[in-house]
């Protein structure tokens, strides 16, 4: 396993029914990450891969905003550990008690298992920042009781962010050495998971990915490429990102000019996107449901749900702006047969009504 874990601390946050007050209950000083425990670095691996999978997250930095009062920052804190000036479980109980201000600050419900690791992964030296949502589970025996149990529910997290330590020690003053996951419908983890960090939301992942699409279809347009040469270029584009969504590695222009390159072109992909002032990064990581989009076009509405490579549009999916309507040829096998049963049963009950 490539993962390897440096620290590792676990507490957890609860709020009394009866007072509203926020309680953090502190984890053992010291849980076994040794080789021999696979069952600690199984779970961090566990995280890392589901926090990769996120794909609602944008990237920011530390706010050089001093602290209010006589709370410490979320940065000093880190630095007194990475400078070896106070142990990790210190770190991470005066982090966690930082968080616990926060979450009585803005008077919300927020509990679970606050989980603070220091990790290396594939070169890269990380710090993962979350809380870990506690859902309810249940078993029956083999006399039939019924027992419930709580277990950390990895895959409903919300609040985590991740720093890439390398980042922040070699580009202090970059916009994107943080990462975080943002937050659900009708609710901005910033509200404080944010604040408890000192974050600053800097660069924009969809943004920079949208005008990526665009660069994209531009330089397809400008080189003339027939049809079948534009949606080969959309699917290489879409393949590169995949593969670089899975490794965790960030989209390089430079790259994507090697992978999408057109013969007769008179500039590469990279000069053309130069030439054309595009405000974009010559390598950021993406948002890769925006580029899923580059090779179809779908969408839902009213019960009808529509999706098609962009190579039918014209040929098999034609539409018809003046009745808003569309026709669609060659249908696909399976949903031919389920709309030839749905119209063998409508004439069977339609011969079962009586005549008068």
């Amino acid at each position: 396993m490539s993962l390897i874990i440096q620290n590792i601390a676990l507490h957890f946050l609860s709020k009394k029914e009866d007072t509203g007050e926020v309680v953090l209950r502190l984890g053992p000083e010291n849980i076994d990450f040794s080789q021999e425990n696979t069952k600690t670095t199984n779970f961090v691996d566990g995280l890392h891969a589901i926090y990769n999978a996120k794909g609602n997250k944008a990237y920011g930095s530390f706010s050089s905003m001093p602290s209010e009062g006589d709370s410490a920052r979320f940065v000093d804190l880190m630095e007194s550990y990475l400078t070896e000036q106070q142990n990790f479980y210190d770190f991470s109980t005066q982090a966690g008690n930082v968080l616990k201000n926060e979450i009585e600050k803005y008077d919300i419900e927020e509990t679970g298992y606050f989980v603070i690791c220091h990790y290396e992964y594939m070169g890269g030296r990380y710090l993962f920042v979350a809380v870990i949502p506690v859902s309810e589970h249940y078993s029956v025996d083999g006399e039939l009781n019924i027992s419930a149990a709580q277990h950390l529910d990895t895959n409903k997290i919300q609040l985590a962010a991740r720093i890439d330590l390398f980042d922040y020690k070699e580009n202090g003053q970059g916009n994107r050495y943080i990462s975080f996951i943002k937050g659900r419908a009708g609710r901005k983890v910033s509200d404080f998971f944010l604040d408890f960090l000192g974050c600053e939301e800097g660069l924009n992942a969809k943004e920079q990915t949208q005008t990526l699409v665009q660069a994209v279809e531009d330089y397809v347009t400008v080189n003339q490429l027939d049809p079948a040469e534009k949606q080969k270029t959309r699917k290489d584009l879409l393949s590169y990102c995949k593969e670089q969504k899975a490794s965790s590695q960030d989209v390089s222009l430079q790259e994507v000019g090697k992978v999408i390159e057109s013969a007769g072109a008179e500039q590469d992909f990279y000069q053309f996107c130069q030439t054309q002032s595009y405000p974009i990064e010559d390598s950021f990581p993406h948002e890769q449901a925006v580029v899923n989009k580059i090779t179809k076009y779908s969408g839902y509405g009213n019960g009808i749900s529509l999706s098609f490579e962009r190579s039918h549009f014209g040929q098999d999916v034609v539409y018809n702006p003046h009745n808003d309507s569309l026709t669609i040829f060659k249908v696909p096998p399976n949903l031919k047969e389920q709309l030839l049963a749905l119209l063998e049963g409508e004439k069977v009950e339609g011969g079962s009504i009586p005549e008068e």
